[in-house]
């Protein structure tokens, strides 16, 4: 019987904020390998349309360099358009992983501090 408590989950709500020039994306679960084109196919269709997408990591417990190399990606491809890809309520593991990979100062990093986002 397969362990399903340990199969690799990425739920995701879509929120439009107010003046419909932002959406806020709620990440829940892990973005690991077999969940990147999750994040991906949700928010590419976003990106001719919003200004800004914020992406709320409050609940992503976990994530690897193929979920590391899809938050580039979409950020390469957010600002090839004019729109602006933020991450938001960072958890400490991805924290580390932005640091580590020295991407702290490529990514807008939001509702730290206090910072109003809205």
């Amino acid at each position: 019987m397969p362990d399903t408590a340990a199969a690799p989950v990425l739920s995701l709500e879509v929120e439009r904020c107010a003046g419909g020039n932002a959406v806020l994306v709620h990440c829940h679960g892990r973005l690991v390998v077999g969940t990147t084109d999750i994040l991906r196919s949700a928010i590419v269709p976003l990106i001719p349309t919003c200004k800004r997408i914020i992406l709320e990591l409050s609940d992503l417990s976990h994530t690897d360099s193929m979920g590391l190399g899809t938050l580039v990606r979409l950020y390469l491809s957010t600002k090839s358009d004019g729109c602006s890809l933020e991450l938001m309520h960072l958890s400490r593991q991805i924290r580390n992983l932005l640091g580590l990979t020295n991407l702290f100062g490529v990514f807008t990093v939001i509702g730290e501090s206090g910072a109003k986002f809205m």
